[in-house]
C-alpha cells in the first residue's frame, strides 16, 4: 500500500473514533436513554465535548476531498514523495486540529486546519500539473 493510501486508511481511522469521546461525555452527563433519543439534540454537552463534536464535522467535511485526491492519485498512478510527504502531513495536521480544537490551544486550530489545506492542495497541484 502507498503512503497517500495508508494516511488515508489512518485519516479514516482517527474521524471514526473522534465521536466516542463526546458520545461518552453525553451519557455520562445525562445517561443512556437520552443519548439514545433525541433529547440529546437539545441538551448542551460539557464545553470540551461540544468543541470535539465541531471537530469531528470538520474532520468528515474534509476527510471528503482529502480521500477523492489520494484515490484519484492511487487510479492515476500518481505517487511520489510530494503526494507522500503531502499525505502524511495531512494527517498529522488533523490530529493536531482535534487536540487544538478541544483544547482551545490559540491560533492552533486554524494553522493545523490551514496546514491540512495546503497538504491537499499539493496533491492536488500534482494532480494536475
Amino acid at each position: 500500500m502507498t503512503t497517500e493510501l495508508t494516511m488515508l486508511t489512518w485519516t479514516a481511522a482517527l474521524t471514526m473514533v473522534l465521536w466516542v469521546p463526546y458520545i461518552l461525555s453525553f451519557i455520562g452527563k445525562y445517561g443512556l436513554m437520552d443519548a439514545l433519543t433525541y433529547k440529546a439534540d437539545d441538551k448542551p454537552n460539557a464545553p470540551w465535548a461540544e468543541r470535539l463534536k465541531r471537530a469531528h464535522y470538520n474532520a468528515v467535511e474534509n476527510l471528503v476531498p482529502f480521500a477523492a485526491l489520494v484515490i484519484t492519485a492511487h487510479l492515476a498512478g500518481v505517487s511520489n514523495d510530494t503526494t507522500a510527504l503531502a499525505a502524511t502531513v495531512y494527517f498529522w495536521a488533523r490530529l493536531a486540529h482535534v487536540i487544538a480544537y478541544v483544547s482551545g490551544v490559540p491560533f492552533g486550530r486554524t494553522l493545523s486546519f490551514a496546514t491540512g489545506w495546503f497538504a491537499m492542495a499539493a496533491i492536488l497541484l500534482t494532480l494536475i500539473g
